[in-house]
């Protein structure tokens, strides 16, 4: 290539030339630094913010991390836009209030139980609802302002956003959508998720969910003050989990259209602002940078499993890690249960019964799940904090032992479920606690659970032991 020959970028058209929420394209790849434009020639060659920037644009710069974090860390993207972002009246308290989010997780409002928690599924509601005014929080812990924490939430909506859009300075968002289409218009282009997919909404940009299937329900994870990364893959080698190359990132798309009375809202610290602007926020005609919204299929997810004997740590099977400063420690892992085979022998093949020094919450996007027989539903969730015991049913145990040892190879079809685990002790919100969606018999899933002690000490169906022979 010649030294002043500009690269080839990925381009897009604008407004009614570009394509629909279904025929959309992406770019792949995870963190790497991407290059797009709606417009030939609208990105600036041989350096970011020129004099003039191409087409009359102005060139504004979103920082993900500090200036001087480490390289490889680093996140950050220029946009080159019709209009800059600053371009809004001032914010003002949302009015009426949320009253349902919070980001700082104190004992004025929240509090611990270490009780096994199991939600239903929360009912889609009647009365008009989009993605801001039907998102709660369930649990969390620490705090956006100290920049450490993670807050859960959930979500109901059967409308789309109407001329606004959100913006959460607090921390990234990881939407899990259980029932529903979400196309989701972002500063960087367009997203289409479905049920079975998930995105990530970095910290800071603006966006609007509309709602092509109707009724909608989901989890979302936030973080504060890291961002997700791929887990190390260490003995595993150089393949398998999440591959990078099956994440995909939008390509630029821009509208350039007066919107008189256009709302901006701004989660801050946990409370909802709003401020007016005459525009559309999604006027990017071009943008590169390592610092954008992103979405996963999960069935492009390579799970690893036991090959002999006994069940492994649910933690070979994480998505997305935001990593702590101890190493090995999660502020918050994203691990999935898809489907898969089971061929462990002479092993419990369902999850053990465990006490965690972290703390697990679980949501069902379809199916069921391996370790619960009744009651944990799509849509539905459950807690398990720190220490606090959980695994199998009655039902599970029963019906595993049951079939002893000489249980075949098995698949596990038509599931998947997932975890948000944490380090940290999470609070959960009193709406959450008095919900009328909570399982107040949840524990009774395990009280059945009877003694198999014996004292001659023959626990192996037909005294067989681990390498298959009788004993003497």
């Amino acid at each position: 290539m010649d030294d002043h020959q500009q690269p080839v970028i990925q381009t897009n058209g604008p407004d009614s030339s570009s394509p629909s929420f279904a025929d959309l394209q992406y770019q792949s790849g995870f963190h790497n630094h991407f290059s797009s434009e709606a417009l030939p020639g609208a990105l600036p060659y041989g350096q970011s913010s020129p004099l003039l920037c191409p087409y009359g644009l102005y060139a504004e710069q979103i920082s993900g991390t500090s200036f001087t974090s480490p390289r490889k860390l680093n996140h950050r993207t220029w946009l080159y836009r019709v209009k800059p972002s600053v371009t809004h009246e001032p914010f003002k308290p949302l009015e009426p209030s949320h009253r349902k989010l919070v980001s700082e997780f104190t004992d004025s409002n929240s509090s611990t139980t270490p009780t096994q928690l199991r939600w239903k599924p929360v009912d889609i509601p009647e009365t008009p609802t989009d993605f801001v005014e039907g998102l709660y929080t369930v649990c969390g812990a620490g705090s956006s302002f100290l920049r450490h924490g993670f807050a859960i939430h959930m979500y109901t909506a059967n409308k789309s956003m109407d001329n606004c859009a959100f913006c959460n300075a607090d921390g990234d968002f990881l939407i899990v959508p259980q029932t529903g289409r979400l196309w989701i218009t972002t500063e960087c282009g367009k997203l289409q998720i479905s049920p079975g997919e998930i995105a990530v909404l970095p910290q800071g940009f603006r966006f609007a969910v509309d709602l092509p299937d109707g009724p909608s329900r989901g989890y979302v994870a936030e973080v504060f003050g890291t961002h997700f990364q791929l887990p190390d893959l260490g003995p595993i080698g150089a393949n398998g989990l999440a591959a990078p190359r099956d994440f995909l990132i939008p390509m630029a798309w821009f509208e350039d259209s007066y919107c008189p009375g256009y709302i901006i809202i701004q989660k801050f610290g946990g409370e909802l602002f709003t401020a007016k602007q005459e525009f559309s926020p999604f006027n990017v005609v071009a943008w590169h940078g390592n610092y954008a919204p992103y979405k996963y299929d999960l069935t492009t997810f390579c799970p690893f499993n036991t090959v002999l004997f006994d069940h492994g740590d649910p933690s070979i099977n994480t998505v997305l890690t935001a990593p702590t400063d101890k190493p090995g420690v999660a502020l918050l892992d994203f691990v999935i249960f898809p489907p898969r085979w089971l061929v462990a022998e002479h092993t419990f093949r369902p999850p053990y019964y465990h006490r965690n020094c972290m703390s697990e919450f679980m949501g069902l996007i379809y199916g069921g799940y391996e370790a619960k027989a009744d009651g944990f539903l799509p849509g539905g969730a459950s807690l398990h904090s720190c220490m606090t015991p959980h695994g199998p049913d009655t039902k599970t145990y029963e019906a595993t032992i049951a079939r002893g040892n000489e249980a075949g190879p098995s698949r596990i079809s038509d599931t998947l479920a997932f975890m948000f685990e944490s380090c940290l002790i999470p609070r959960i919100c009193p709406w959450a606690l008095e919900s009328p969606f909570i399982d107040s018999d949840y524990y009774q899933c395990w009280i059945g659970l009877r003694s198999h002690f014996t004292r001659d000490g023959a626990s192996a169906k037909d005294g067989d032991i681990q390498n298959g022979e009788k004993e003497d």
